[in-house]
């Protein structure tokens, strides 16, 4: 069951979700609105040619940051990995889904491609998959709008939350960082 905003506020209180910083007034009727970051990275289009998931792609990648004056411009069909500025936290009793806004995808925006999913137990920087697919570019500027965040509870706590110990990649991240999908071929 998704949670209303009495529930998130709730839960809030108790810990169960956390959100830093939180600001009341972003409290939506069963979601809270979250924010660009100003961290991006791109693709490398001129040093590389292709993605091999069986490799790093660390290296592969541009990092880019924006600030109050210089927005990030995202070209028709370009895609770059962003952050969320809130770092977004659930306990092992509750999971949470980052939907875009309605604002930012009638733009033509996707927010994520696949990744919107934040794990019982993680707490980190949301990543975005940012992908234009207007016929425009569009300008993301530092801490808009561009995300809300719906929180489910889950039908009894889980037992092994997302964490390093059972191998989970993206644990407390704060950076935008590359696929980690080369680790899965590691036996």
């Amino acid at each position: 069951m998704i949670l209303s905003d009495k529930n998130i506020k709730e839960a809030i209180n108790r810990g169960d979700i956390t959100i830093e910083p939180f600001d009341e007034r972003y409290l939506q009727p069963a979601s809270v609105d979250l924010h660009l970051d100003k961290h991006f990275l791109i693709f490398d289009t001129k040093s590389n040619y292709v993605i091999d998931p069986k490799k790093p792609m660390d290296g592969m990648m541009k990092e880019f940051m924006i600030d109050n004056k210089q927005p990030f411009v995202l070209h028709p069909g370009e895609f770059a990995l962003g952050l969320i500025y809130e770092i977004t936290g659930v306990s092992s009793r509750y999971v949470g889904r980052l939907e875009g806004k309605s604002s930012v995808g009638r733009m033509g925006m996707l927010i994520h491609v696949t990744a919107g999913f934040l794990d019982p137990g993680n707490s980190l920087k949301m990543t975005l998959e940012l992908h234009n697919t207007a016929n425009m570019p569009i300008l993301l500027y530092y801490k808009m709008p561009i995300a809300q965040m719906a929180f489910e509870e889950l039908s009894s706590e889980c037992q092994k939350p997302y964490s390093r110990e059972i191998g989970s990649k993206y644990v407390g991240d704060t950076k935008p960082r590359a696929s980690q999908m080369w680790k899965n071929f590691i036996k």
